[in-house]
């Protein structure tokens, strides 16, 4: 049997995981916390223009930087709206009361080499996903973006260059996600109402900043571990061993090698919608 093809026994586990969730409609959003380490942002690393807001013209284009690390957290989100006071202090990570729903977010993008891939897939099971995407990415892909936006996907913001948020000055937090924001408004006509802090490294500043921008926090409940590159398979299982109901999952779309996360994403989708689960999106 190949390590990318799953047994009638595993199958049949999320057939009945999916069937104890109730069927109350997604909304409605636990809090949790967990944490692993985060490994030190790259030296050097290119920063956002600085300055602009929303509606302010583009800045300067970055080219894409390495910016793989180690995440450092997990968590996911409420209702999809314009963040409103009070400001949280933790982000979003189980969608709590969902019955048979699951979200898929994928980070970094968007990449000319693999997020066109995933968005055919995703576009032939009729799925809709959450993409988390850089400003330095989407400065120079902003094709990719509208295709996105046309499929009825959520585009997020990731910050412009995927800095380690609590070791840089608020000011520059307020230009990393206030110009990753800005690029998307003026490519897609609306404003990302959801944002993820890169590592899932997040602080006080960020949950502040990203409240003045209208976004709300989400971070994961299974991460992939797709950018450390271990094989096909393994992406696969962690998948269907983490799927159950309120699950949000955490992949990535560019930020090194994504062939892996491509061919995982073509062999764990069919599996999950087998199962009865339905792969969703907030909405407004």
């Amino acid at each position: 049997m190949k390590s990318d093809q799953l047994p009638t026994s595993r199958r049949m586990v999320l057939r009945i995981a999916a069937a104890l969730g109730a069927t109350t409609t997604f909304g409605l959003f636990a809090l949790e916390r967990t944490g692993t380490p985060a490994r030190p942002a790259p030296p050097g690393a290119a920063g956002p223009p600085a300055g602009p807001r929303l509606g302010a013209p583009a800045g300067p284009r970055l080219a894409p930087s390495s910016y793989r690390l180690q995440p450092m957290t997990a968590y996911a989100p409420p209702r999809y709206r314009r963040a409103l006071p009070p400001v949280r202090q933790r982000p979003f990570l189980r969608v709590s009361g969902a019955g048979r729903s699951m979200v898929l977010s994928f980070d970094d993008g968007p990449d000319p080499q693999y997020t066109p891939a995933i968005l055919r897939t995703l576009r032939e099971h009729d799925v809709r996903a959450m993409f988390f995407v850089c400003g330095e990415m989407a400065a120079v892909n902003q094709d990719l973006l509208r295709e996105m936006a046309d499929d009825g996907h959520v585009v997020g913001n990731h910050s412009w260059s995927h800095p380690l948020i609590p070791k840089i000055r608020p000011s520059r937090i307020r230009d990393e996600l206030g110009s990753t924001s800005d690029l998307i408004e003026r490519t897609l006509g609306t404003p990302p109402l959801w944002y993820r802090a890169p590592y899932g490294a997040w602080n006080r500043h960020s949950f502040e900043i990203g409240a003045e921008l209208g976004m709300e926090p989400l971070a994961w409940t299974v991460d992939t571990l797709d950018w450390k590159e271990p094989g096909t398979g393994p992406i696969v299982r962690r998948v269907l061993d983490g799927a159950g109901p309120g699950v949000v999952v955490l992949s990535h779309d560019a930020g090194g090698d994504r062939s892996q996360s491509v061919a995982a994403l073509r062999t764990y989708l069919p599996e999950l919608l087998a199962a009865g689960y339905h792969l969703t999106v907030p909405r407004r």
